[in-house]
């Protein structure tokens, strides 16, 4: 029988409430404030605006599940994509005044929405800090130390009022330190708990899906439950079964989820941007082709199998220095070069980054003249011999034992030319296909990578990458190399478009060239191609990078020797800039530090077995120092390594765990090494601290939300450092 009345009984922690509402307002409020352009939103827009059009984008920056999240921000704003992300303003110096263009929003777009997630996210970073303290058995007053230090963290409030992905990273690394947390705290046999470990691999999947630096938190996660699985396994008192269900639990939520959701996310990118777009060039033919529009549409209805007598243009398999097909004109080779060596003087071969009739070629039987496809047509297999005629000129491909221009170690690749000279046609060349299922197998349009290989010298036709001088109009340079010296990435070959040649005489054959024509077939590619194609272009193919005005070494973050200026009004003195809250900032390496060094006294007291701490301390000890500290580490001593633009921000994420690490080592120092004295006495230096990071963080709210504005001299009183950039202007 349902007894009644109906009673729930609930527990509301209300200081948990309070940091929240707090940490809402001070990243949503205004968010709709500047309504301009603000710094890195105009290189997320771009890829914002291609997403609204489903138009097909590559960022080697990062996983596209971030651009996803910001989309669905701009969609539920009714954002169409019809906006011009092509500046937020170049300063130049005029008297002492930095001016900026400022590019507006139109004030028929939501910004509102566009920066609402990244705003979400970050304001959710406050309560996260708060409970995940409380998960590593810290008290609710370190809880609550370390959510202030994240609420009135200026940075963290600026990154996350823009569109902008840090916020969006650091949340999701939170929620999976504390979902694994809860997880692991949970009594043994609350089968509920494993509910928290779905969710930490759901948000480790998340947070390397934003960004790829999300990779070194999740590293760091996936090192700390395999230490607590090798305590597991060394538990007697588990039984074999337990042992192997929680094992089984771990692998399935923190290793296979993620990797399924990771390719989860590629594959509703994929679903998404269906049209071709600016990238397209970067990707295979065949991924090319299965976009809408672009290479699609030259290419729909081709012929699939290689004939005799096909006419082919062949692009370059090489990822750099640009996609390019293999090409020839009525030049030739000069006699000599500038440094004196001699050349064929042959008809050139080049690689040309664009379409162009004269990267069209014949596929010729060499025991045939004709260049014409038979009725039924002879396909070409792999290991068949053949001749490439180029369609305007007629020249067949040539190599022969002359150096090429630029690579001298390498053979020169030409049109051949009988100069009734002493060098003999050497025009034959096998044809390997390196991605094939049989040895018999034909050669296919996209589909097939192929290598040509000169018969006579057994040199593997390749582009070398470099440009030729002005006597080759600064077009790539083909090469014919030995197999065993060449790199294996600028072998291949791929037929792009294709039609079977109907015309023997030349000057019907040239207009044919000029001429495709279309049949309506469809192909596609599987996803897993695509996926693996794409995921490989991300890691190796990356844009060209130049020195930014605020770009910074890592080394320059932990003492915040740099600054960022985000925005300036584009009349007054209002503006916002990326700057820490000095004093936190201070507190955080202090404790760092402290950290260090009182683990190094304990390693070494308990090397010579002194006990200080109670075994259950000294765990609580070691695990704020295995997650905060090694989270600052992994987050920060990879980018000592990197060889690539970097800012200040790339250090919040490993910033927040130092401030998760300063009240729970307060905590440590107040309760196990100081006397009562000593404890009222650390208590009032850190209500005075705790004050002076908030007058900090509202001496410098100004720099934070651009509001109010401020005369140049209380401007220049904000230059706390000299290396800080402080834009102003006189009047």
């Amino acid at each position: 029988m349902l007894q009644l009345p109906l009673v729930v009984t609930a527990r509301l922690d209300l200081v948990l409430v309070l940091v929240t509402l707090l940490s809402l307002w001070t990243r949503l409020s205004g968010l709709g404030y500047p309504g301009a352009v603000v710094f890195d939103e105009v290189y997320y827009g771009q890829f914002l605006s291609l997403y609204m059009k489903r138009t097909f984008f590559i960022d080697d920056s990062g996983p596209p599940l971030g651009h996803a999240l910001l989309a669905l921000g701009a969609y539920l704003g009714g954002f169409d994509g019809n906006f011009v992300w092509n500046r937020i303003g170049a300063a130049s110096p005029v008297n002492e005044v930095r001016w900026f263009c400022v590019a507006a929003y139109p004030c028929s777009l939501s910004v509102w929405s566009l920066r609402l997630l990244p705003a979400l996210g970050g304001a959710l970073c406050v309560p996260l800090g708060y409970l995940l303290i409380l998960e590593l058995r810290c008290s609710h007053l370190s809880a609550l130390g370390a959510a202030l230090l994240l609420l009135l963290e200026n940075s963290l409030i600026v990154q996350s009022r823009f569109m902008l992905l840090e916020s969006l990273l650091i949340f999701f690394v939170l929620l999976a330190f504390f979902s694994y947390l809860r997880f692991h705290n949970a009594p043994g046999r609350c089968w509920s708990r494993y509910g928290w470990l779905l969710l930490s691999g759901v948000s480790c999947a998340a947070a390397v899906g934003v960004k790829y630096t999300g990779l070194f938190s999740y590293l760091l996660l996936l090192g700390v439950a395999s230490l607590h699985s090798w305590k597991l396994i060394g538990d007697q008192a588990q039984s074999h079964m337990s042992v192997c269900v929680q094992c089984g639990w771990k692998v399935l939520c923190l290793l296979v989820v993620p990797v399924l959701l990771y390719v989860f996310w590629f594959y509703v990118h994929l679903s998404i941007l269906q049209r071709s777009g600016p990238h397209d060039q970067l990707m295979s033919s065949a991924f090319q082709a299965s976009l809408q529009g672009g290479l699609s549409r030259v290419t729909r209805g081709q012929p699939l199998q290689v004939a005799f007598g096909s006419q082919v243009t062949l692009r370059s398999s090489a990822p750099r220095p640009v996609p390019c097909w293999l090409h020839s004109h009525k030049a030739n080779y000069p006699i000599r070069y500038e440094n004196g060596r001699g050349s064929s003087h042959q008809q050139q071969v080049t690689c040309y980054a664009f379409k162009d009739v004269n990267n069209w070629w014949i596929i010729k039987d060499p025991a045939r003249q004709e260049l014409v496809v038979d009725s039924p047509p002879r396909l070409v297999r792999h290991g068949d011999i053949i001749q490439l005629v180029h369609g305007m000129t007629s020249r067949l491909l040539n190599s022969h034992d002359v150096a090429a221009p630029m690579s001298p170690h390498a053979q020169e690749v030409s049109g051949y030319i009988d100069f009734n000279v002493s060098m003999a046609t050497q025009n034959l060349w096998r044809l390997e296909i390196y991605n094939r299922e049989a040895e018999s197998e034909e050669w296919k349009t996209i589909v097939s990578e192929v290598r040509l290989v000169h018969v006579n010298t057994s040199a593997v036709l390749k582009l070398s990458g470099l440009p030729l001088p002005d006597w080759g109009f600064r077009q790539m340079e083909v090469v014919a190399e030995k197999l065993l010296k060449a790199h294996s990435g600028s072998l291949g070959w791929t037929v792009e478009e294709h039609r079977y040649g109907t015309s023997q005489e030349q000057k019907e054959r040239e207009a044919e060239l000029h001429s495709p024509t279309h049949i309506d077939i469809d192909r596609k590619i599987s996803f897993w191609s695509k996926f693996t194609e794409l995921q490989w272009k991300m890691l190796t193919v990356k844009q060209e990078e130049s020195e930014h005005k605020y770009s910074s070494a890592p080394l320059e973050w932990i003492a915040m020797e740099t600054n960022i200026a985000y925005w300036l009004h584009p009349s007054t003195n209002a503006q916002i800039h990326l700057i820490g809250n000095p004093v936190s900032w201070g507190v955080a390496n202090l404790s760092l530090l402290a950290y260090q060094l009182l683990a190094a006294l304990y390693l070494l007291r308990r090397r010579r077995g002194f006990r200080d701490l109670p075994d259950g301390a000294w765990q609580r000890f070691a695990s704020v120092g295995l997650l905060c500290g090694g989270g600052w580490a992994v987050n920060f001593l990879p980018f000592l390594l990197m060889e690539r633009t970097l800012f200040l921000y790339h250090y919040l994420p490993a910033l927040c765990y130092l401030y998760l690490l300063s009240p729970a080592l307060l905590e440590h120092i107040h309760t196990h090494l100081l006397s009562r004295t000593s404890r009222h006495m650390l208590a009032v230096c850190t209500a005075a601290v705790l004050l002076s990071i908030f007058l900090s963080y509202w001496t410098f709210c100004p720099l934070t939300y651009g509001n109010p504005e401020l005369t140049a001299n209380q401007l220049q009183a904000l230059k706390w450092r000299d290396s800080w950039d402080i834009l102003y202007r006189r009047r």
